[in-house]
């Protein structure tokens, strides 16, 4: 056994061993990312020279709500997450089993309560253009999804929404 090679394990392992790590890394570099930016993402929010009314109320906790239910489906989604559309394994339970896309969704949610908070026209014409990315998307993801999952993922379909 050479010294690179993981304990009882060949050497065509070893390669895949070392891809899972690199995965795993960026998963959890693109998590910590993602923290980052909710964090610094509500400090600007909530510390912005601007009058408390309606608007920035309701829209302080849309992003609240946002920002937790975008957390709660990635910690569902677990490993299955991915940046380009690829097919792990079908997740159907928690928030999935009633949305196929929380985190589109909560995004929306999210940054809605940011365009309300802000109060800029071209947040909303962004809204838009996120939701048409978004749509296009998650079609994308059901086309790699049925391929992969054939019955089972239009069954998933048929009983979910989005």
């Amino acid at each position: 056994m050479s010294a690179n090679t993981p304990l009882g394990w060949g050497t065509g392992h070893s390669v895949i061993g070392n891809e899972i790590a690199m995965e795993s890394r960026r998963h959890l570099i693109f998590t910590a990312v993602q923290i980052l930016a909710a964090i610094t993402l509500l400090w600007i929010l909530a510390t912005r020279n601007a009058p408390w009314n309606a608007e920035r109320y309701i829209g302080t906790v849309l992003v609240v709500v946002g920002v937790s239910f975008i957390a709660v489906a990635r910690y569902q989604l677990g490993k299955s997450f991915a940046i380009r559309a690829q097919a792990h394994e079908l997740v159907t339970r928690g928030l999935y089993s009633k949305i196929r896309n929380p985190i589109y969704v909560f995004g929306t949610v999210m940054f809605t309560g940011v365009a309300l908070v802000l109060q800029m026209r071209s947040l909303w014409i962004a809204l838009v253009v996120i939701i048409i990315l978004q749509a296009i998307r998650a079609r994308r993801e059901a086309r790699v999804l049925e391929a992969a999952f054939g019955d089972a993922y239009r069954e998933y379909r048929r009983k979910s929404w989005f």
